[in-house]
């Protein structure tokens, strides 16, 4: 394997890139989930990192939080009794509470797919 460089300033940048071409979009939860292995589990993330792994499982995790983080923002909605009626009656109230059920929400999201192992 030969590596090329390029000019960036005084500085000569590899030009790396992952075989596959792909390009992916790591969001929020991706990125903690990068942290928090880089961080914890360094050998596991170097592996991942190596075998070219890391970023399309960091985008499938995104995805499969922002779904968990949905579903379960909907369903304490529903279990709290949050309706359109109140939302267009006391919008500041409703408000509240959805910024709670949001953080709830999220807290368990994070706890059950960012921070496992």
């Amino acid at each position: 394997m030969e590596l090329t460089y390029h000019w960036k300033g005084d500085y000569l940048i590899p030009d790396v890139s992952l075989d596959d071409g792909s390009s992916y979009n790591i969001g929020k939860y991706g990125r903690m989930r990068q942290k928090y292995l880089c961080e914890n589990y360094p050998s596991e993330y170097l592996h991942l990192v190596i075998t070219e792994k890391l970023w399309k499982q960091l985008e499938e995790l995104d995805e499969e939080c922002h779904e968990m983080l949905d579903r379960l923002m909907e369903q304490m909605a529903k279990r709290e009794g949050l309706t359109e009626h109140m939302k267009s009656t006391d919008q500041l109230g409703w408000i509240r509470k959805m910024n709670s059920i949001q953080s709830r929400a999220e807290e368990i999201v994070i706890h059950e797919l960012i921070y496992t192992n």
